[in-house]
C-alpha cells in the first residue's frame, strides 16, 4: 500500500522523501503546453508540481461551475501523474498569487458577508463551490492512487487574520468532503504570522514563504514547531526565485548566482517549492493588483516572474544553473534535457478593418438604463469596461463635471469628443468644459484595471469598480444614465462597416495566415493602452507605459490558415501594420502612470 506521512521527515512509502517541488499554475499556461512545463521540471529532477486553485475560474459565476480548457484541474493532474510527478495542491478560498482579487470571485462583492472569516454567510458560499471541487480532486489523492500528496486550508492567513474558527471550519469541510491527505498551512516564517496563521494544534503542517535567508527562515519555522511540541520536516512552500512585475516600473530581476546559493541553503535544511517553476501569464483580465497606500497598482499581464522556464515555458539560465547545483547536492537524481519550443515571427501584418467603440456599442453589448449610474458589480459584470452615457443641459458657458467616487480609470468624452483622461487619484478633480450645444452627451469609458490580492483592502468596499457614487455637474448629481458592459467574456461580432473617428476608443482588425504554428509576440509599441483578442481568445491587457511592450501568443490560440486579431484600443493611437516578434520587448525604463 502506498502512504505519504508527515513524521521527523516527509514519508513517502516509509522511506524519508525530500520534496523537490516547483509552482505551474495550470490556469496561467495553455492547455497544450502543460506537458511541455511539467516534463522540464521532471527534467531539472524535481519531483512534485505545486499550484494553486483559483475559486474566480471554477465559479466566475455564482452557482455556475466550469472545469473545462484552462479550467479542466483534472486534465492537468493526469498530466501530472503521467509523468511520474506528485502534486501539492493549494485549493483556498482565497490564494493571493498576484490573480484577481485573490482569486475570490467578483460576486462576493455584492454579498452581505465578511471574506476569509467564519461568517456562516461566506462558508455557505465556500461550501457550495468546494462540493463541486472537491468532486474532481479527491479521487486524484494519493490515499487513493492519484499524485496529490498534501493540500493547503488557507493561504498567508497569518498575514491577513487569526479567525482560528474560520480555518477550523475550512479543515472541517475539506475533510467532510473526502479530503485525506496531509493538510498544511503556509506562512511567512516569523512568529506573528505563525501564530494566527497556523493550525498546529490541530496537527496541521506549518510551512514557510520566504526567498532568501533559509537558515535564519527556518530556525523560525523550527522554533515555532518545537515550542508546540512538534517535531515535524521544514519546508519553504514558497521559495520566491524571481518577482511579479507592475506597470510602468522596471522589471524586477534576480541574479543567478545569488539565486543559486540561497537556494541551496535551503536545499541543505528542508524541502522546498520554487515559486515560480513557471510563472505563465495572467491571460484576458486576471492580473492582479498592489495595494500601496491610497493607490491599486495593478500588475502586468506577463507573469514571467524571472523563473526558471520564461513565460513561453522555455529553460532559462537560472533553469540550468538550478539543475547544476541539484546534482551537486544530490548525485544520484535524474535529470534530462529540458524541451525547448520554437517561436515564428510575420512582419507588416496589413489592417484590415477599424470602427470606433461608441458606433457599435449597442450591437456588442445590452444597454442598461437607471436613475444614477450602477458599479459594475450591481450590473452583474465581473471584469473589463464599462461605458456610461447620459444627456446634460448647457447651464453656463463653462461647466464643472466631476467623478464622484470611481476605479480605476476614467475617459470622458463630451459628444465623442476628448476631454480628459483620469486614474485613481485623479478621479473626483474637477473637469472643465465648455459645452457647444443646448443639450449635450457626456460619455465616460471607466476601466476595471483588477481588484487587490493581498492586504486589508481585500475588504469588499474597496474593490468595486466604475462609478461608485456619481457623476456631478456644478453642484447637483446628474441622472438618467445608460451603461453598456464590456466584460469581453462572450464571442463579439463587430460591424466594421460603421464609422471610425479619431482620438476614440476603437477595434483595430488584422487577418495573416500561417502554415506551421508556434508560439509568438504581438508587437504593441504604436499602442497606447487596451486589450487583444486572437481569434476570439482574449490575451491580457497591454499599456504603452511598459515595461513589456509585447504580449505572449501561445501557439494554441493559433488556427493552421486565417488567423485574426482584433485589437481594442482605448487612446486613439494605432497602426497600419503588426508584427508578430519572435521575443518579447521590453523599455525598461520607469514612468508616471496616468
Amino acid at each position: 500500500m502506498t502512504t505519504f506521512e508527515i513524521k521527523e521527515d516527509f514519508m513517502l512509502n516509509g522511506e524519508p522523501f525530500k520534496i523537490l517541488s516547483g509552482a505551474i499554475h495550470y490556469f496561467r499556461v495553455h492547455p497544450s503546453d502543460w506537458y511541455h512545463s511539467l516534463y522540464n521540471l521532471k527534467a531539472l529532477g524535481f519531483n512534485t508540481v505545486e499550484t494553486y486553485v483559483p475559486w474566480n475560474l471554477h465559479e466566475g459565476k455564482e452557482a455556475e461551475f466550469y472545469f473545462e480548457g484552462f479550467a479542466n484541474l483534472e486534465k492537468f493532474i493526469q498530466t501530472v501523474a503521467e509523468l511520474d510527478l506528485y502534486v501539492i495542491l493549494r485549493p483556498t478560498p482565497y490564494i493571493c498569487a498576484e490573480w484577481e482579487f485573490g482569486g475570490l470571485p467578483a460576486w462576493l462583492l455584492q454579498k452581505d458577508c465578511k471574506i476569509r472569516s467564519s461568517d456562516p454567510k461566506f462558508l455557505a458560499y465556500v461550501r457550495r463551490y468546494y462540493e463541486a471541487l472537491m468532486a474532481k480532486v479527491v479521487p486524484l489523492q494519493f490515499t487513493h492512487g492519484g499524485p496529490i500528496l498534501m493540500m493547503q486550508i488557507e493561504n498567508e492567513y497569518g498575514s491577513y487574520g487569526e479567525d482560528k474558527a474560520y480555518l477550523k471550519a475550512i479543515k472541517e469541510l475539506m475533510e467532510e468532503l473526502g479530503v485525506d491527505v496531509p493538510l498544511f498551512t503556509s506562512d511567512g516564517s516569523w512568529l506573528a504570522t505563525l501564530r494566527a496563521g497556523s493550525m498546529i494544534e490541530e496537527g496541521v503542517l506549518p510551512t514557510g514563504n520566504f526567498g532568501s535567508k533559509g537558515q535564519q527562515n527556518f530556525a523560525e519555522l523550527k522554533k515555532f514547531q518545537e515550542a508546540h511540541g512538534k517535531n515535524w520536516p521544514l519546508m519553504c512552500m514558497e521559495f520566491w526565485d524571481g518577482w511579479f512585475n507592475r506597470w510602468a516600473e522596471p522589471i524586477v530581476t534576480r541574479e543567478t548566482d545569488e539565486l543559486v546559493a540561497a537556494l541551496r541553503e535551503v536545499l541543505e535544511l528542508g524541502s522546498v517549492n520554487l515559486y515560480m517553476f513557471h510563472g505563465g501569464t495572467n491571460f484576458g483580465f486576471m492580473n492582479g493588483c498592489s495595494a500601496r497606500g491610497t493607490l491599486d497598482l495593478p500588475q502586468i499581464t506577463s507573469y514571467d516572474y524571472g523563473a526558471p522556464l520564461d513565460e513561453q515555458g522555455n529553460p532559462t539560465e537560472k533553469y540550468y544553473a538550478i539543475q547544476k547545483m541539484v546534482k551537486e547536492l544530490f548525485p544520484n537524481i535524474q535529470q534530462k534535457e529540458p524541451l525547448v519550443k520554437p517561436s515564428l515571427s510575420v512582419n507588416q501584418i496589413p489592417l484590415t478593418n477599424k470602427v470606433s467603440l461608441f458606433e457599435v456599442l449597442d450591437d456588442i453589448s445590452e444597454k442598461i438604463t437607471t436613475k444614477y449610474p450602477k458599479t459594475m458589480e450591481e450590473v452583474g459584470q465581473a471584469y473589463g469596461y464599462m461605458v456610461y452615457r447620459t444627456k446634460v443641459q448647457k447651464d453656463a458657458e463653462e461647466e464643472r463635471y466631476r467623478i464622484i467616487d470611481g476605479r480605476d480609470r476614467a475617459k470622458v468624452y463630451l459628444n465623442g469628443e476628448h476631454i480628459m483622461t483620469q486614474y485613481q487619484e485623479k478621479i473626483g478633480e474637477d473637469i472643465f468644459v465648455q459645452p457647444p450645444f443646448a443639450e449635450n452627451e457626456l460619455t465616460i469609458l471607466m476601466e476595471n484595471m483588477g481588484r487587490v490580492n493581498y492586504g486589508h483592502k481585500l475588504l469588499a468596499d474597496t474593490q468595486r469598480k466604475g462609478i461608485r457614487q456619481g457623476v456631478m455637474s456644478d453642484l447637483h448629481f446628474i441622472l438618467d444614465w445608460e451603461q453598456y458592459a464590456l466584460a469581453f467574456d462572450q464571442p463579439l461580432t463587430i460591424d466594421y462597416t460603421k464609422a471610425w473617428q479619431a482620438d476614440q476608443p476603437a477595434f483595430y482588425q488584422y487577418h495573416f495566415e500561417l502554415t506551421d504554428l508556434a508560439d509568438t509576440y504581438i508587437d504593441l509599441q504604436a499602442f497606447g493602452k487596451g486589450i487583444v483578442l486572437v481569434n476570439g481568445y482574449h490575451i491580457g491587457r497591454f499599456w504603452r507605459k511598459g515595461a513589456t511592450q509585447t504580449l505572449y501568443v501561445p501557439k494554441g490560440f493559433l488556427n493552421e490558415g486565417q488567423n485574426e486579431i482584433v485589437i481594442f484600443e482605448t487612446e486613439g493611437e494605432y497602426a497600419a501594420t503588426l508584427d508578430l516578434v519572435a521575443a518579447p520587448i521590453f523599455d525598461l525604463k520607469e514612468k508616471t502612470l496616468h
